[in-house]
């Protein structure tokens, strides 16, 4: 009986560890599932053949140059072509690198190519909360800023004020601009590239695409004490692989004491809703207007955030960003609507 008793023991103890050893490896496995993010990964290849006169003296081109940060990796970069000189600059305003490239004398043909392996993450920045301390001005100053908005400031400032009523928290001021622009704009097809940016006719008219909602958002959160920047990237196919010339898109970052930087994406939110056709009731279910306050999807590239004059700087007007390769010949622009048409490709296959 003794030795009966032992045995049948032993095999409850047996049984137990096993039965704790399935629990903990299902936590884990659970714990796992909710915090793993969603990855790409591809080759992608900008193929340039510039649409300048063969007796221009000089054409000179300035493509977006991506780098690494903590959700992408880029590597394997390979630039050829029968340019004179290119350099990897640096945006003295906003850090962002970009190819410069430059072809001196007439010429037939004046072709490059741009390629490099792309590795994207999805960002998931999970329960987000306000520690309550406050932002720290001076070291974020220039994500404050709203003077280049000129006499549509006050307007910003206006706006922003009953926006946020009645709100004390970052996070509570950031997500009652982020509501707004998501209820009160919407996706203009029409409109050209990214948007223009025109911040006193969106106030009005309240419709634009990514870039437009996005300086918006930026501009009503700044106004509201918010640090926050624009974002500008290319999306890539969804597909194994394809063709993203005309795949640029843009979102935003807010500025969380605790937290550090925080994407959203309102643009994204309004694409969904146009191309759904769905009602106002409807839209405020959508699962996507949540996940796009603080994560944005791995179907995309961070290309930088330079804008206006860049490194070194152009002949042309100042550009509203650069998302867009951008070409000159002996000084005037190429191509057509944010430089579409002078002769570019950019297409991606997934590894």
């Amino acid at each position: 009986m003794l030795f009966r008793y032992e045995v049948t023991m032993r095999i409850a103890r047996i049984a137990l560890i096993a039965a704790i050893a399935i629990c903990l490896l299902a936590s884990a496995s659970l714990l796992f599932a909710a915090d793993a993010v969603k990855e790409r990964k591809g080759r992608v290849s900008v193929e340039v053949s510039v649409k300048a006169p063969a007796e221009a003296k000089e054409v000179r081109l300035w493509i977006p140059y991506p780098v690494s940060d903590a959700n992408q990796t880029i590597s394997d970069v390979a630039v050829t072509g029968d340019f004179t000189s290119k350099t990897v600059a640096r945006d003295a305003k906003t850090g962002s690198s970009l190819l410069y490239v430059e072809w001196k004398g007439p010429s037939s043909g004046r072709q490059l190519t741009y390629a490099f392996t792309a590795g994207r993450k999805e960002v998931l920045s999970g329960n987000l909360a306000d520690p309550g301390t406050t932002v720290p001005q001076a070291e974020l100053k220039e994500f404050l800023d709203l003077s280049w908005l000129g006499k549509t400031e006050q307007r910003i400032r206006k706006e922003a004020t009953q926006i946020i009523a009645g709100k004390t928290s970052t996070l509570d001021k950031a997500r009652a601009v982020y509501a707004w622009v998501v209820d009160n704009m919407r996706r203009d097809p029409n409109a050209k590239a990214c948007g223009l940016c025109d911040v006193e006719r969106l106030l009005s008219e309240r419709m634009g695409k990514c870039a437009d909602v996005h300086t918006v958002f930026v501009a009503l959160c700044r106004a509201a004490g918010v640090p926050a920047r624009d974002l500008w990237g290319i999306r890539l196919p969804k597909t194994r692989e394809g063709d993203m010339t005309k795949m640029q898109h843009c979102w935003a970052e807010f500025y969380l004491p605790g937290t550090g930087w925080v994407p959203v994406d309102a643009g994204d939110v309004h694409k969904i809703i146009h191309d759904r056709k769905l009602s106002a009731e409807d839209a405020k279910k959508l699962p996507e207007r949540t996940y796009f306050f603080g994560s944005v999807d791995e179907n995309r590239i961070l290309l930088g955030t330079a804008h206006g004059k860049l490194t070194p700087p152009q002949s042309g007007g100042p550009l509203v960003y650069f998302m867009y390769p951008y070409a000159e010949a002996d000084g005037k622009p190429l191509g057509e609507d944010i430089n579409f048409n002078f002769g570019y490709t950019i297409t991606f296959k997934e590894l």
